[in-house]
């Protein structure tokens, strides 16, 4: 694979995700051990692994742009629908983490408990299916380039 502006930033980005989710694991087990303490600072960790995903993502959409799909046609149809699950299970990810950092730093923890057990499966459904987009883009079927957001916004 040659490394360059189009393959870096996912490249990057799917490295963040997998790190988050593994950070999520770690966590999980350690409050199991009832380690509160590293718990919340390796959950704490896995969120800004996450938004560091989301930051190399966003920016490769605005200025660079994504990857478009490379590989047969006739399993273009099962790609995007894979895609399109990805991304709805990555946003719902999103919401959950966010709702489950909030009620653990409110000290809600029946909540944050309930809710950790569930964002954390889905959490780890989205990295599993973003590494497999990213190996379906990059590695199995490397594709052409979209253009930046803002030059679709503007026209360009």
């Amino acid at each position: 694979m040659n490394l360059d502006l189009f393959t870096v930033f996912p490249t990057i980005s799917t490295s963040f995700i997998v790190i988050s989710a593994v950070l999520v694991a770690i966590g999980w087990w350690q409050i199991i051990k009832g380690k509160r303490s590293a718990h919340k600072k390796t959950m704490i960790a896995a969120a800004v692994a996450a938004l560091l995903f989301f930051i190399v993502y966003m920016s490769r959409t605005v200025f660079i742009g994504n990857t478009s799909w490379g590989g047969p046609d006739d399993l273009k149809v099962y790609y995007q629908v894979f895609l399109i699950f990805h991304i709805v299970l990555a946003t719902v990810a999103a919401v959950f983490g966010i709702t489950t950092l909030v009620l653990g730093f409110k000290e809600k923890y029946a909540k944050h408990r309930k809710w950790g057990r569930v964002t954390a499966v889905i959490w780890f459904i989205t990295a599993i299916t973003g590494v497999a987009v990213y190996v379906l883009l990059y590695l199995l079927y490397p594709g052409g380039h979209t253009k930046p957001v803002w030059e679709v916004i503007l026209g360009a």
